[in-house]
């Protein structure tokens, strides 16, 4: 299934239901009084989330969701049916906002979780309701209220507790597939990931956390330069980030400069993101030289702590599985 993080819609209420005008008539009742009933109250629009979903695929093709509306008022002061509610499935992680003012609507994280967007209009009133002592034949009644129509925009923001990120080809992928079950493309030339990779990890230990995997970051990104914006948004909510280096490419007359590009894009891009806590982790320590270089990189990086793997080969993996679910219980502690 194509991954869709983004989608216009366009959702409607239902109409109320109009109010009935009627008069009782029964045998020997010629001229009974007034009995229109009430119209029945137009389906709302919901909005559910629901864990199974991972992508706003659903939203590619339709556009337009519409609840029913409210059924007409009856004699004998029958109300009219209500219409039915109707139910939008989204993914959790979906943010709502309204197309014209820019305004987030609702932010909806949690499975299961429900939200009225469009309230149905009222059912209108009968003539029974307008009879009074010096009015009791009314012949009116009164119309169903509106409907609620909302052109809205969909974005999802991918639930993770750890996002990896770094300069395209650093082995992001591969370190993804090695840790969890997640399947990436792999390749050996840069942007083979177009789109974000979830995978669930264990540490061996009965702990697990969630991965996230971005499409590589270049500069600029945070002005959605290489769709940067698109990507970055999915590690928004992340605990902490994974900054994965390729060692084999660090340029010894200036080791931390992809280092450097990669903060920069994540400041510029958010205050928040760039506080984060990160691991920097050094990968690809199995290609010739790349030992020379992580040595260059640790020196130069100072007090910065920098743990180094090979995902191709899978040394380091265990303990930096470990590393993560130790930053992550002591973020949780705070």
């Amino acid at each position: 299934m194509k991954f869709i993080d983004e989608a216009v819609i366009t959702v409607q209420s239902g109409k109320g239901g109009r109010g009935c005008v009627s008069f009782r008539r029964e045998k020997f009742i010629p001229r009974g009084g007034p009995d229109g009933g009430d119209g029945g109250k137009g389906g709302d629009v919901v909005f559910k989330t629901i864990s199974q979903k991972r992508t706003l695929y659903d939203f590619r093709y339709k556009r337009l969701f519409k609840a029913e509306n409210g059924g007409g008022g009856e004699g004998n002061q029958r109300t009219g049916k209500k219409g039915e509610d109707l139910i939008v499935e989204i993914p959790p992680g979906t943010v709502i906002s309204d197309t014209g003012t820019g305004r987030i609507l609702k932010d909806l994280v949690d499975p299961d979780e429900a939200f009225v967007i469009a309230v149905g209009g009222r059912g209108g009133q009968g003539n029974k309701k307008f009879a009074t002592s010096t009015h009791r034949t009314p012949r009116f009644a009164q119309p169903g209220g509106e409907c609620q129509t909302l052109i809205l925009k969909l974005e999802l923001k991918l639930i993770a507790d750890v996002g990896i990120v770094g300069l395209p080809n650093a082995g992001k992928s591969t370190l993804i597939s090695v840790i969890s079950s997640a399947t990436p493309k792999i390749a050996e030339y840069p942007f083979t990931t177009l789109t974000p990779v979830l995978g669930v990890v264990s540490s061996g230990k009965g702990d697990t956390f969630v991965a996230a995997d971005i499409p590589g970051l270049i500069e600029g990104a945070h002005k959605g330069i290489g769709l940067g914006t698109q990507f970055l948004k999915h590690i928004e909510r992340t605990t902490m980030l994974i900054h994965l280096i390729d060692a084999s490419a660090i340029n010894p007359d200036s080791p931390l400069s992809g280092y450097h590009a990669i903060n920069e894009e994540l400041a510029l891009y958010s205050k928040n993101l760039s506080e984060k806590p990160r691991l920097v982790v050094l990968n690809k320590l199995d290609i010739t030289g790349s030992k020379e270089a992580a040595d260059i990189f640790i020196k130069a990086a100072g007090n910065i702590e920098v743990l180094t793997i090979s995902a191709a080969t899978g040394k380091g993996i265990n303990r930096l599985k470990q590393k993560v679910v130790l930053l992550l219980n002591r973020n949780s502690e705070c």
